[in-house]
């Protein structure tokens, strides 16, 4: 397995293309329940395999991914062939994590308490993994809302 096993949830979510998927390999019902029952080592690794098929899914469309926690926010956006961050460090004891922290940001974007950084970065030989590396560590899939303002304000001439 590359990725990671979809939640239970995630599988109830994703019932009817799961059911598509064993069609495509004659699988119906019938034969998954007698699978699931008699081969529970098979059926495990066709919910593997086509958890690795929607991560790929997914992961090939991100263009945008965060990170906020505690004094630190990284946003990235995702090009081709690397990534681009910015990121956001604050040298006091606010947590942008909270309602709070984050509108003390926004009223003091130009205090001598926050820190902006930018960098690029290469992709490895896998992109997708790289970038589903970042979401295990708990970056979350955007819009990009906040990378397009604070890359703006970073690199307004």
């Amino acid at each position: 397995m590359k990725y990671a096993r979809l939640t239970k949830e995630q599988f109830e979510e994703l019932h009817q293309e799961f059911i598509n998927f064993l069609a495509t390999q004659s699988i119906d019902a019938s034969e998954w329940k007698t699978i699931k029952e008699t081969k529970p080592e098979v059926a495990e690794q066709e919910l593997d395999v086509f958890s690795d098929l929607v991560w790929e899914g997914v992961l090939s469309k991100v263009k945008y991914l965060e990170h906020i926690n505690g004094q630190h926010m990284h946003l990235f956006a995702l090009a081709e062939t690397n990534m681009h961050l910015v990121a956001i460090k604050l040298k006091n004891d606010k947590d942008l994590a909270t309602k709070e922290g984050f509108t003390w940001l926004r009223n003091n974007l130009l205090d001598d308490n926050v820190e902006f950084l930018q960098a690029n970065k290469t992709y490895s030989e896998d992109k997708n993994l790289d970038i589903f590396k970042l979401i295990q560590q708990g970056a979350n899939i955007t819009k990009g809302e906040l990378y397009t303002y604070f890359n703006d304000l970073v690199n307004a001439n």
